[in-house]
């Protein structure tokens, strides 16, 4: 399968799900969490398709890896929020559990990207050819 954009990445797919699951699931917190812990976990979760996406775009596999990380880290973000959501009776715990799973197969995939990019071999240089008379 040939990627034509970021659109078509797996790991990109699964974040896209991962922040409608989020935003429907931030409803039920209290209103006065609109613009804390709310928002809070709405900017992680959408922070990790857009790392996604802008690494997709970046020329260098370094710049990939590094939006890749960021992507990665912002869902540990996002667990240890949905972790506080569910101690404060914010959020079921079913409600959490249903989010973590999804959390943790996105983890993995996201590892699993990380790691075939890292071993990824460079292209050798292209030598170059003499100019034409």
């Amino acid at each position: 399968m040939t990627l034509k954009n970021y659109r078509d990445l797996r790991v990109w797919q699964m974040g896209m799900d991962l922040v409608e699951d989020v935003y429907l699931t931030t409803r039920s917190f209290p209103r006065h969490e609109t613009y804390g812990l709310s928002n809070q976990v709405q900017r992680s979760a959408v922070s990790i398709p857009s790392n996604l996406a802008e690494g997709y775009a970046r020329q260098h596999r370094k710049e990939y890896l590094q939006h890749i990380s960021i992507a990665r880290a912002s869902l540990a973000e996002l667990d240890t929020q949905l972790e506080i959501a569910e101690r404060l009776s914010y959020l079921k715990s079913d409600e959490n559990h249903r989010v973590r799973t999804r959390i943790v197969s996105l983890s993995k995939q996201l590892h699993t990207l990380w790691v075939s990019l890292s071993n990824r071999q460079s292209p050798a240089p292209q030598p170059h050819s003499p100019p034409s008379s």
